[in-house]
Protein backbone atom coordinates (compact mmCIF):
# COMPACT_ATOMS: atom_id res chain seq x y z
CA UNK A 1 0.00 0.00 0.00
CA UNK A 2 1.10 3.71 -0.80
CA UNK A 3 0.99 5.34 2.77
CA UNK A 4 1.53 9.35 2.99
CA UNK A 5 2.47 10.19 6.54
CA UNK A 6 2.49 13.84 8.10
CA UNK A 7 4.96 13.97 11.25
CA UNK A 8 6.22 10.99 10.06
CA UNK A 9 9.54 11.25 11.16
CA UNK A 10 8.41 13.26 14.69
CA UNK A 11 8.49 11.26 18.01
CA UNK A 12 5.33 9.09 17.73
CA UNK A 13 5.82 8.92 13.36
CA UNK A 14 9.30 7.55 13.30
CA UNK A 15 7.80 4.18 15.41
CA UNK A 16 4.99 4.27 12.73
CA UNK A 17 6.94 4.66 9.80
CA UNK A 18 9.30 1.96 10.57
CA UNK A 19 6.34 -0.49 11.35
CA UNK A 20 4.96 0.55 7.86
CA UNK A 21 7.73 -0.18 6.32
CA UNK A 22 8.24 -3.53 7.97
CA UNK A 23 4.72 -4.33 6.63
CA UNK A 24 6.14 -4.07 2.97
CA UNK A 25 4.09 -0.43 3.00
CA UNK A 26 5.61 2.15 1.00
CA UNK A 27 6.01 5.67 2.71
CA UNK A 28 5.88 9.48 1.70
CA UNK A 29 6.64 11.16 4.96
CA UNK A 30 6.30 14.84 4.64
CA UNK A 31 8.07 17.14 7.44
CA UNK A 32 8.34 21.16 7.79
CA UNK A 33 11.85 20.27 8.11
CA UNK A 34 13.87 17.45 8.03
CA UNK A 35 17.30 19.01 9.77
CA UNK A 36 16.36 18.36 13.38
CA UNK A 37 14.25 15.19 12.93
CA UNK A 38 15.72 11.84 14.15
CA UNK A 39 18.34 9.41 11.67
CA UNK A 40 15.64 8.52 8.64
CA UNK A 41 14.42 5.00 8.16
CA UNK A 42 15.64 3.72 5.53
CA UNK A 43 13.23 3.10 2.50
CA UNK A 44 11.07 6.22 2.95
CA UNK A 45 10.84 8.64 0.62
CA UNK A 46 10.74 12.54 2.20
CA UNK A 47 9.03 15.45 1.81
CA UNK A 48 10.07 19.14 3.42
CA UNK A 49 6.74 21.38 3.66
CA UNK A 50 4.90 22.78 5.72
CA UNK A 51 1.58 21.42 5.82
CA UNK A 52 -0.14 24.41 6.79
CA UNK A 53 0.57 25.74 3.22
CA UNK A 54 -0.93 24.38 0.03
CA UNK A 55 1.94 23.27 -2.27
CA UNK A 56 2.81 20.29 -4.55
CA UNK A 57 2.62 17.79 -2.09
CA UNK A 58 -0.56 17.69 -2.22
CA UNK A 59 -1.03 16.66 -5.82
CA UNK A 60 1.57 13.88 -4.29
CA UNK A 61 -1.00 12.95 -1.48
CA UNK A 62 -3.02 12.28 -4.21
CA UNK A 63 -1.26 9.53 -5.34
CA UNK A 64 -1.31 7.38 -1.95
CA UNK A 65 -4.02 4.67 -0.78
CA UNK A 66 -3.84 6.00 3.01
CA UNK A 67 -2.86 8.87 4.50
CA UNK A 68 -1.61 9.39 8.01
CA UNK A 69 -2.07 12.74 9.89
CA UNK A 70 0.32 13.34 12.60
CA UNK A 71 1.30 16.59 12.30
CA UNK A 72 0.65 19.46 15.12
CA UNK A 73 2.61 21.41 17.44
CA UNK A 74 3.62 20.14 20.99
CA UNK A 75 0.99 21.41 23.48
CA UNK A 76 4.37 20.31 26.59
CA UNK A 77 5.38 24.00 26.84
CA UNK A 78 3.94 27.11 28.34
CA UNK A 79 1.22 28.29 26.52
CA UNK A 80 1.64 31.78 25.14
CA UNK A 81 -1.26 33.56 23.11
CA UNK A 82 1.57 32.73 20.06
CA UNK A 83 2.23 29.13 20.83
CA UNK A 84 -1.88 28.30 21.33
CA UNK A 85 -1.96 29.40 17.79
CA UNK A 86 0.36 27.40 16.69
CA UNK A 87 -1.09 24.08 18.03
CA UNK A 88 -4.09 25.38 16.63
CA UNK A 89 -3.07 26.30 12.82
CA UNK A 90 -0.95 23.45 12.70
CA UNK A 91 -3.55 21.13 13.55
CA UNK A 92 -6.69 22.33 11.37
CA UNK A 93 -5.19 23.97 8.13
CA UNK A 94 -2.64 20.91 7.47
CA UNK A 95 -5.65 18.89 7.66
CA UNK A 96 -7.89 21.19 5.93
CA UNK A 97 -5.04 20.91 3.10
CA UNK A 98 -5.15 17.34 3.33
CA UNK A 99 -8.77 16.89 2.39
CA UNK A 100 -8.55 19.53 -0.07
CA UNK A 101 -5.58 17.14 -1.46
CA UNK A 102 -8.10 14.24 -1.24
CA UNK A 103 -10.38 16.03 -3.34
CA UNK A 104 -8.45 15.97 -5.66
CA UNK A 105 -7.74 11.62 -5.77
CA UNK A 106 -8.80 9.79 -8.59
CA UNK A 107 -9.47 5.78 -8.43
CA UNK A 108 -9.93 3.74 -5.62
CA UNK A 109 -11.10 4.79 -2.12
CA UNK A 110 -8.86 6.55 0.18
CA UNK A 111 -8.77 5.79 3.97
CA UNK A 112 -7.59 8.97 6.06
CA UNK A 113 -6.49 7.85 9.57
CA UNK A 114 -6.32 11.11 11.64
CA UNK A 115 -4.94 11.63 15.19
CA UNK A 116 -6.48 13.46 17.65
CA UNK A 117 -6.42 13.55 21.52
CA UNK A 118 -8.11 12.42 24.67
CA UNK A 119 -8.60 16.25 25.22
CA UNK A 120 -11.19 15.86 23.24
CA UNK A 121 -13.23 14.96 26.09
CA UNK A 122 -12.26 18.24 28.27
CA UNK A 123 -11.37 17.64 32.27
CA UNK A 124 -13.46 15.00 33.65
CA UNK A 125 -12.74 13.32 37.49
CA UNK A 126 -13.70 9.39 37.79
CA UNK A 127 -16.05 9.46 34.71
CA UNK A 128 -15.44 6.79 32.40
CA UNK A 129 -15.29 8.17 29.01
CA UNK A 130 -15.36 6.03 25.50
CA UNK A 131 -15.95 7.72 21.97
CA UNK A 132 -19.62 7.98 22.64
CA UNK A 133 -19.09 10.65 25.44
CA UNK A 134 -19.14 14.69 24.17
CA UNK A 135 -16.41 16.68 23.47
CA UNK A 136 -15.44 19.46 26.22
CA UNK A 137 -15.10 23.32 26.52
CA UNK A 138 -11.28 23.66 27.24
CA UNK A 139 -8.58 24.88 24.71
CA UNK A 140 -7.47 21.23 23.77
CA UNK A 141 -10.97 20.07 23.56
CA UNK A 142 -12.14 22.82 21.17
CA UNK A 143 -8.72 22.36 19.06
CA UNK A 144 -9.43 18.53 19.20
CA UNK A 145 -13.40 18.93 17.77
CA UNK A 146 -12.24 21.24 15.09
CA UNK A 147 -9.23 18.96 14.32
CA UNK A 148 -11.48 15.66 13.98
CA UNK A 149 -14.57 17.60 12.12
CA UNK A 150 -11.69 19.27 9.72
CA UNK A 151 -10.90 15.45 8.74
CA UNK A 152 -14.46 14.46 8.73
CA UNK A 153 -14.92 16.19 5.36
CA UNK A 154 -12.82 14.14 3.71
CA UNK A 155 -16.19 11.78 3.44
CA UNK A 156 -17.80 14.20 1.44
CA UNK A 157 -14.40 12.99 -1.38
CA UNK A 158 -15.54 9.38 -0.37
CA UNK A 159 -12.66 8.66 1.83
CA UNK A 160 -12.84 6.52 5.40
CA UNK A 161 -11.96 8.43 7.81
CA UNK A 162 -10.70 7.13 11.26
CA UNK A 163 -10.12 9.80 14.03
CA UNK A 164 -6.77 8.36 16.62
CA UNK A 165 -7.63 10.07 19.88
CA UNK A 166 -4.52 9.46 21.68
CA UNK A 167 -3.95 9.20 25.28
CA UNK A 168 -0.03 10.31 26.22
CA UNK A 169 2.41 7.91 24.46
CA UNK A 170 5.40 6.57 26.48
CA UNK A 171 8.20 5.39 23.96
CA UNK A 172 12.00 5.02 24.66
CA UNK A 173 12.97 7.32 22.41
CA UNK A 174 11.42 10.73 23.79
CA UNK A 175 7.85 12.33 24.62
CA UNK A 176 6.35 12.39 28.04
CA UNK A 177 8.37 9.03 29.58
CA UNK A 178 11.62 10.13 28.52
CA UNK A 179 11.37 13.74 30.26
CA UNK A 180 9.77 12.42 33.19
CA UNK A 181 12.82 9.56 33.66
CA UNK A 182 15.40 12.38 33.91
CA UNK A 183 13.52 13.76 36.93
CA UNK A 184 12.94 10.62 38.34
CA UNK A 185 16.58 9.75 38.21
CA UNK A 186 17.57 12.73 39.78
CA UNK A 187 15.34 11.34 43.11
CA UNK A 188 13.27 14.28 42.03
CA UNK A 189 10.09 12.99 40.47
CA UNK A 190 6.59 13.24 42.99
CA UNK A 191 3.22 13.75 42.44
CA UNK A 192 1.25 16.45 41.10
CA UNK A 193 -0.61 18.04 42.54
CA UNK A 194 -3.05 15.95 45.09
CA UNK A 195 -2.56 12.55 42.60
CA UNK A 196 -5.73 11.71 42.04
CA UNK A 197 -6.31 12.75 38.47
CA UNK A 198 -6.33 10.23 35.65
CA UNK A 199 -4.01 9.85 33.06
CA UNK A 200 -4.81 7.55 30.18
CA UNK A 201 -1.38 6.37 28.60
CA UNK A 202 -0.63 3.73 25.37
CA UNK A 203 2.37 2.36 24.82
CA UNK A 204 4.17 3.31 21.68
CA UNK A 205 4.28 -0.31 20.22
CA UNK A 206 0.32 -0.82 21.30
CA UNK A 207 -0.15 2.35 19.30
CA UNK A 208 1.59 1.18 16.20
CA UNK A 209 0.17 -2.16 16.27
CA UNK A 210 -3.53 0.11 16.73
CA UNK A 211 -1.95 1.32 13.08
CA UNK A 212 -1.75 -2.19 11.76
CA UNK A 213 -5.26 -3.43 13.19
CA UNK A 214 -6.82 0.16 12.07
CA UNK A 215 -5.61 -0.76 8.60
CA UNK A 216 -7.04 -3.74 7.95
CA UNK A 217 -10.32 -3.27 9.86
CA UNK A 218 -12.05 -1.08 7.40
CA UNK A 219 -15.29 -1.43 8.97
CA UNK A 220 -13.82 0.72 11.64
CA UNK A 221 -14.58 4.38 11.50
CA UNK A 222 -14.84 7.28 12.84
CA UNK A 223 -13.59 8.32 16.63
CA UNK A 224 -11.23 5.54 18.43
CA UNK A 225 -9.91 5.79 21.65
CA UNK A 226 -6.21 4.78 21.40
CA UNK A 227 -5.53 4.42 25.01
CA UNK A 228 -4.00 1.40 27.54
CA UNK A 229 -7.55 -0.44 28.74
CA UNK A 230 -5.54 0.72 32.30
CA UNK A 231 -5.76 4.47 32.72
CA UNK A 232 -4.29 5.01 36.04
CA UNK A 233 -3.99 8.29 38.46
CA UNK A 234 -1.10 10.95 38.84
CA UNK A 235 -0.53 9.20 42.50
CA UNK A 236 0.03 5.38 40.95
CA UNK A 237 1.88 6.73 38.40
CA UNK A 238 4.11 8.33 40.52
CA UNK A 239 4.77 5.15 42.94
CA UNK A 240 5.22 3.12 39.83
CA UNK A 241 7.88 5.07 38.26
CA UNK A 242 9.98 5.04 41.61
CA UNK A 243 9.47 1.65 42.23
CA UNK A 244 10.52 0.30 38.53
CA UNK A 245 13.69 3.06 38.41
CA UNK A 246 14.21 2.15 42.15
CA UNK A 247 13.96 6.04 43.03
CA UNK A 248 12.71 6.83 46.57
CA UNK A 249 11.18 10.37 46.52
CA UNK A 250 12.88 12.94 48.22
CA UNK A 251 10.51 15.76 47.33
CA UNK A 252 7.36 16.84 48.34
CA UNK A 253 4.13 16.71 46.30
CA UNK A 254 4.19 19.75 43.86
CA UNK A 255 1.73 22.40 44.74
CA UNK A 256 -1.05 22.89 41.91
CA UNK A 257 -0.55 26.70 42.67
CA UNK A 258 2.97 26.03 41.61
CA UNK A 259 2.43 24.43 38.40
CA UNK A 260 -0.02 27.17 37.67
CA UNK A 261 2.28 29.56 37.98
CA UNK A 262 5.46 27.66 36.68
CA UNK A 263 3.11 26.97 33.27
CA UNK A 264 0.13 28.84 32.92
CA UNK A 265 -3.07 27.38 31.25
CA UNK A 266 -1.31 24.39 30.88
CA UNK A 267 -0.87 22.82 34.52
CA UNK A 268 -4.30 22.41 33.86
CA UNK A 269 -3.16 19.71 31.79
CA UNK A 270 -1.22 18.06 34.55
CA UNK A 271 -3.66 18.64 37.24
CA UNK A 272 -6.59 17.71 35.36
CA UNK A 273 -7.26 14.23 33.41
CA UNK A 274 -9.50 11.82 31.57
CA UNK A 275 -10.15 8.07 32.60
CA UNK A 276 -11.08 7.23 28.69
CA UNK A 277 -11.45 3.72 27.92
CA UNK A 278 -10.66 2.67 24.29
CA UNK A 279 -14.32 0.49 23.74
CA UNK A 280 -14.27 0.05 19.97
CA UNK A 281 -10.77 -1.31 19.96
CA UNK A 282 -11.84 -4.02 22.95
CA UNK A 283 -15.12 -4.47 21.08
CA UNK A 284 -13.40 -5.49 17.84
CA UNK A 285 -11.02 -7.89 19.71
CA UNK A 286 -7.66 -5.57 19.90
CA UNK A 287 -5.32 -7.43 21.70
CA UNK A 288 -2.94 -5.08 23.52
CA UNK A 289 0.76 -6.26 24.40
CA UNK A 290 1.09 -3.92 27.50
CA UNK A 291 -2.39 -2.96 28.97
CA UNK A 292 -0.99 -2.33 32.22
CA UNK A 293 1.30 0.28 32.93
CA UNK A 294 4.22 -1.76 35.62
CA UNK A 295 4.82 -4.23 32.44
CA UNK A 296 5.30 -0.91 29.60
CA UNK A 297 7.66 0.90 31.95
CA UNK A 298 9.80 -2.07 32.63
CA UNK A 299 9.96 -2.57 29.36
CA UNK A 300 10.46 0.85 28.19
CA UNK A 301 12.90 2.08 31.21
Amino acid sequence: MNVFITGGLGFIGTTLTKRLLEKGHRVTAMERSIKSVRPLPSGVSIIEHDGTKPGAWQKTLATHDLIINLAGASIFKRWSISHKKAIYDSRILTTQNIVDALAAKRGGRATLISASAVGYYGFHTDEILDENTPHGNDFLARVSHDWESAALKAREHGARVVLCRFGIVFGKKGGALAQMAKIYRLYLGSRLGDGKQWLSWIHEEDLASIFDFLIERKGIEGAVNCTAPNPVRNSELTKTMREVLRRPTIVPPVPGFMLRIMLGEFGDVLLKGQRVSPKILVDAGFTFQFPELREALINLL
